[in-house]
């Protein structure tokens, strides 16, 4: 094992040779072990376009993994994660690492990501977020109301913008109206904002669409309907992200939710001669949150069949918004026929809706949308898509003082297949 001291950071590494000063293993631990504090960085090296930037190592096979994937959310499969060093072996973790991975304190940084310096130094903002959303259509306007009233313990500010300036006015008007009597500064301030000032924020919300088929259309699937033409919009939000330095959260809440996240990502990682430079938003800078509804769907039928209630304690769900959703029942009791059945019917929900005459879009706004987005901001499990392999995966996860953690499971064999066979067909998309 290799120690080493960047700037004012303590990092190690099976990564021989690096061009920083060395530091003996007996300095290493004295700098970080009875800190309380962040302990030493790990350091790996991987093509910035397959894997975060960084991460919260949950467990020591993730030091040594050779690949980001799905496999990161099986405890079973961790022991063939590991890659061999260069002498052929897999190097020893001290104890005194150990018990810091356990203590959460352990963040890996990919020091072959152009960036590398600047995300070692990085340090989360303190305090309340100032969250600027786009777009303040059906979906737009109930998540806007959910932030306002449920998110002022951790939100500053709500800025508002859309192409509508008759609509930004209404909203301004109608939710700086919503108040607790003689407390009124609880819930946070709502402002217009324009376009140029979209990014001097710390949460920035994309819920902008080209349009939403009509109810009565026939279209089956919506969400990859949208796909083509949202992906233009997000893509140039992503680009004006990339030109202000945007340090904040990236939240994608259009459909298709997994597949924009990428669009977001690769254009915002695009030079002025569009090759990949890797140096616009980070992979865990952005989030896809449409998984929440998702999740509370599969709850829904849940309460109202016996034969799915073990959801409600045990049950997980994982992958895209839309087709290839996976719900599982259970993890330690896993049904793949009702976990299958209760999938379906989570997956045509919206559809029931639709023929009742309703566009679907209040569930989402505040399952996938306002709640989901205050649990990111509260450093609280939620359901959200983040990077994973090179896709966009719907997994439970937080943001932590050290980085993105995904909860890792023993999953059964056949529930793992089919999150493998959703990232996959994600791959396929984009």
């Amino acid at each position: 094992m290799n120690y080493y001291r960047i700037n004012d950071k303590i990092c190690f590494s099976d990564l021989a040779g690096l061009p920083y000063e060395t530091v003996p293993e007996t300095a290493a631990r004295e700098a970080t072990e009875g800190t309380g504090g962040p302990g030493p960085v790990w350091l790996f090296k991987r093509d910035p376009g397959s894997c975060r930037a960084s991460f919260l190592v949950s467990d020591k096979a993730l030091l040594t993994a050779r690949t980001e994937s799905v496999a990161w959310l099986d405890t079973n499969r961790f022991g063939s994660l590991a890659g061999d060093t260069p002498d052929g072996g897999l190097p020893k973790i001290p104890e005194w690492i150990g018990r810091m991975i356990a203590e959460g304190r352990i963040r890996a940084v990919n020091a072959a990501h152009p960036r590398f310096e600047e995300i070692l130094d990085f340090v989360p903002k303190p305090g309340k977020k100032r969250v600027h959303i786009l777009a303040i259509g059906d979906v737009g306007s109930m998540l806007l109301t959910g932030l306002h009233l449920l998110g002022g313990d951790v939100i500053s500010e709500i800025g508002i913008c859309d192409i509508s300036d008759k609509v930004t006015a209404r909203w301004e008007f109608e939710e700086n109206q919503i108040a607790y009597p003689w407390a009124y500064d609880k819930l946070p301030e709502v402002r217009v904002v324009t376009p140029d000032r979209l990014f001097d924020c710390d949460v920035f919300v994309f819920v902008a669409s080209k349009g939403i088929p009509p109810v009565g259309s026939g279209v089956k699937d919506v969400r990859m309907y949208q796909f083509e033409n949202n992906a233009k919009i997000i893509g140039q939000y992503a680009r004006q992200a990339r030109e202000a330095n945007f340090k904040g959260l990236f939240c994608a809440v259009s459909d298709p939710v997994d597949p924009l996240a990428k669009t977001a990502f690769l254009e915002s990682n695009r030079g002025a001669d569009g090759n990949l430079d890797h140096k616009g938003l980070l992979p865990e800078q952005i989030q896809g949150f449409g998984l929440g509804v998702m999740n509370a769907r599969a709850a829904y039928y849940a309460k109202r069949d016996a034969r799915f209630a073990r959801f409600l304690t045990e049950g997980r769900s994982y992958g895209p918004h839309g087709q290839d959703l996976v719900i599982a029942d259970s993890i330690e009791r896993y049904d793949d026929e009702l976990s299958r059945e209760l999938t379906e019917l989570t997956v045509t929900a919206n559809l029931k809706m639709r023929e009742i005459g309703y566009k679907p879009f209040v569930a989402p706004a505040f399952s996938s949308g306002a709640i989901s987005i205050l649990l990111a901001l509260r450093g609280e499990w939620h359901c959200g898509s983040v990077f994973l392999g090179g896709v966009y995966m719907g997994v439970k996860n937080r943001y932590t003082p050290h980085g993105l953690e995904t909860e890792s499971l023993p999953l059964p064999q056949k529930l793992f297949e089919r999150i493998e066979y959703a990232a996959e067909n994600l791959a396929k998309i984009i």
